[in-house]
């Protein structure tokens, strides 16, 4: 009787180990899948991907869009056919450079809004680098009030900035978003009036990847 539970447990235990073993095997695969960069189709493509590059190695990044969730833009504003894209909280354009790769094949335009001069001029430096600066406007100042200044339909619209103001920037630009467009946001585990906003607001539909969210303004 106790050779059948000993061998019992030394089951259960093999059972365990194989589970682990090949949720392990998983992990490591889509984290290999993770790790790949993208490749370039352009000249131009390549322009850009390498001036991100050269911002990591140089460690220009300040709190900027890991390159995964910079990728997931560029997905989501290419496939959004995005004309109009607007982004608050510039830092030193990292994100505004990934969405640069979308809008050179859509033809559109970025305006992003940055409070602090000194990464201003550093987005705008790279944004020149990168050979996308007629296509991006820098604008400087408290974005709660200069972006007031907007008036012509949003395709996207993108939040990396004060997070406590993320649900005054909604309330102000939401009516400017077009009814199909999308709203993106970074860091919303640190803005929960913010996602309490866009999951009971009947005309919004969101979805969340990780510290990510992405919402829908339903047509």
């Amino acid at each position: 009787m106790k050779r059948k539970g000993i061998n019992r447990a030394v089951l259960i235990l093999t059972i365990v180990l194989s589970l682990w073993a090949t949720a392990s095997a998983q992990r490591r695969q889509r984290a290999a899948v993770q790790s790949q960069p993208p490749v370039a189709k352009t000249e131009a493509e390549k322009r850009i991907l390498g001036v991100l590059d050269q911002m990591v190695a140089a460690r220009e990044v300040y709190l900027d869009v890991g390159a995964e969730n910079g990728r997931m833009l560029r997905l989501l504003a290419e496939s959004a056919g995005a004309k109009n894209v607007v982004e608050i909280g510039t830092s030193t354009g990292y994100s505004g450079l990934w969405l640069c790769l979308a809008l050179q094949n859509t033809g559109g335009r970025l305006t992003t809004f940055e409070i602090d001069p000194t990464r201003a001029a550093q987005a705008r430096k790279h944004f020149e680098q990168a050979g996308v600066d007629g296509r991006v406007t820098v604008v400087l100042g408290d974005a709660h009030e200069t972006v007031k200044r907007l008036k012509d339909p949003i395709d996207v619209l993108f939040l990396d900035a004060d997070k406590e103001g993320y649900k005054s920037y909604l309330q102000t630009l939401l009516p400017l978003v077009r009814p199909g467009g999308l709203i993106m946001a970074d860091n919303v585990e640190i803005a929960q009036d913010y996602v309490q906003a866009v999951t009971t607001d009947p005309q919004l539909d969101t979805v969340f990847f990780g510290r990510f969210a992405v919402t829908l303004k339903k047509r």
